[in-house]
């Protein structure tokens, strides 16, 4: 069940797939699957149905957590490694700068947020902000800041459907207005403002201190993925009517990106990895042999997210024709052995 988030730079464009709305804020996060601490005010997901239907992503996790889980590498303290949100920008993000390894190992709070976007929806012109110029040090860095100058020494890049910005923990960075995205991120929401867009918004304050000690510089910004994926540009595979490109593999996540040119079936079979399915046009049907989950039939319409747990029935996902669905897989030991 999407839980909304109201923000001052949210648009309106997640009605148009489904999401709930906040009387009088504008809605810019939905967050599809999370498995948050306590701490965290309307962190958990729900079960929308099904037996397990009302009970929260921590409870399943408790209850039956082989099941749920799997070999997936958990999140630190146990949790479900993933946060999985939509993100609607009318107006430009902050740019910022999430905890790196180092930072959480001195502060116990803070967690290690490393994310990806992948964009759904673009204006024309619409870009995103990602990475310091690798000349670039800290001293000028912040030295331009000061003088209102920071977006001189910020990368750039217009952005279309489907292309897919990598960012790993301690990377300087903002999304643009006019962008519609997924976002798959490791499960965290911990963010440390570094410059706002000169808004001088009192209730939005900037983090530097926060910021200076974990953002990265010049050639330290790379772990080995790629940062910005063109999707025209991603590897692809075409096969029984699908067109699958890998967007993302890091050692927290893989992406794809799944385009149905007419009917198509995807078998069903435990791979004792979880699975979260973004349907982002079209309609996917879920289905099980035995029909022992409720009617065996889930459908997935524009907009669904489906967490496929490590243990599934046999079945099959039906694509009708243009349909197209964000797959990502959870990281686990074998991943990082390969």
């Amino acid at each position: 069940m999407p839980i909304a988030k109201a923000r001052s730079w949210g648009a309106a464009r997640l009605r148009n797939y489904g999401k709930p709305t906040i009387s009088g804020q504008p809605v810019g996060e939905t967050w599809e699957v999370a498995d948050l601490p306590e701490s965290i005010a309307d962190g958990q997901s729900r079960v929308v149905g099904g037996p397990y239907a009302g009970r929260t992503m921590r409870e399943l996790r408790e209850t039956h957590r082989e099941d749920l889980l799997g070999i997936a590498t958990p999140a630190p303290d146990g949790a479900f490694p993933l946060l999985v949100k939509f993100l609607d920008a009318a107006d430009n993000l902050s740019l910022q700068v999430h905890p790196d390894a180092a930072y959480v190992r001195l502060h116990p709070e803070a967690h290690l947020k490393t994310e990806a976007w992948i964009v759904v929806e673009a204006t024309p012109g619409a870009r995103v902000y990602r990475g310091i110029r690798e000349s670039i040090t800290a001293e000028e860095f912040y030295a331009a800041l000061a003088s209102g100058r920071v977006l001189e020494h910020i990368e750039s890049f217009e952005v279309s459907r489907g292309d897919c910005v990598y960012l790993p923990s301690g990377t300087c960075h903002a999304l643009g207005g006019g962008i519609l995205a997924a976002e798959v991120q490791t499960p965290s929401d911990t963010t440390f403002r570094v410059w706002d867009w000169n808004r001088n918004d009192p209730s939005r304050t900037l983090d530097l201190d926060a910021a200076r000690a974990c953002m990265k510089f010049g050639a330290s910004q790379r772990d080995g993925t790629k940062g910005f994926v063109r999707f025209a540009e991603a590897p692809t595979i075409d096969a029984a009517g699908l067109s699958t490109r890998r967007l993302c593999r890091s050692a927290f996540f893989t992406i794809e990106w799944i385009d149905a040119h007419h009917a198509s079936s995807i078998p069903l079979a435990p791979t004792g990895i979880p699975e979260v399915w973004m349907t982002l046009a079209g309609e996917a049907r879920w289905r099980t042999d035995s029909g022992a989950a409720g009617s065996g039939t889930l459908v997935a319409g524009c907009g669904t997210t489906v967490l496929r747990p490590a243990a599934v029935e046999p079945g099959s996902v039906e694509l009708a024709p243009g349909t197209a669905i964000l797959r990502t897989f959870c990281a686990s030991p074998l991943d990082r052995a390969t």
